[in-house]
């Protein structure tokens, strides 16, 4: 199976495991979805993840999904691709977006690697706006 938008299907199987209410995910890996969820990790989105470099073609990311532990809903609310192959999404660093006034990220591949708008900001890189998460 040939996938054109990687990144919306990594983003499409973390929503639909979560939905299901799957504790861990297997994604199919690449270094643009390595970086994205080390993202997710350091912001405290999922509990853990692990690259297994074994498992198929290109190796498999493992994410271990995380939940609220008393209302049992998942901590990540939305997840939604902006930039697509049909229609890129590039700002300027004094451009970037802020999702919800600063309390979910936005994920942005700039030229010193993929990383979230407020790192981006600090850098003062601009990008491609590759996803919101919520």
């Amino acid at each position: 199976m040939i996938v054109t938008d990687p990144i919306a299907d990594f983003l499409t199987r973390i929503r639909n495991a979560q939905q299901a209410g799957h504790r861990v995910v297997d994604i199919p890996s690449s270094n643009e979805k390595k970086a994205i969820t080390e993202i997710l990790y350091e912001n405290g989105y999922i509990l853990k993840y692990k690259f297994d470099d074994e498992a198929g073609k290109n190796g498999v990311i493992k994410i271990a999904l995380k939940y609220d532990p008393v209302s049992k809903r998942p901590i990540i609310r939305e997840l939604k691709r902006i930039s697509r192959p049909g229609l890129r999404q590039y700002r300027k660093a004094s451009e970037l977006p802020r999702v919800i006034n600063g309390l979910g990220i936005a994920v942005i591949s700039t030229s010193k690697g993929i990383m979230t708008d407020k790192k981006a900001r600090e850098e003062n890189v601009g990008g491609e706006v590759l996803c919101f998460i919520i």
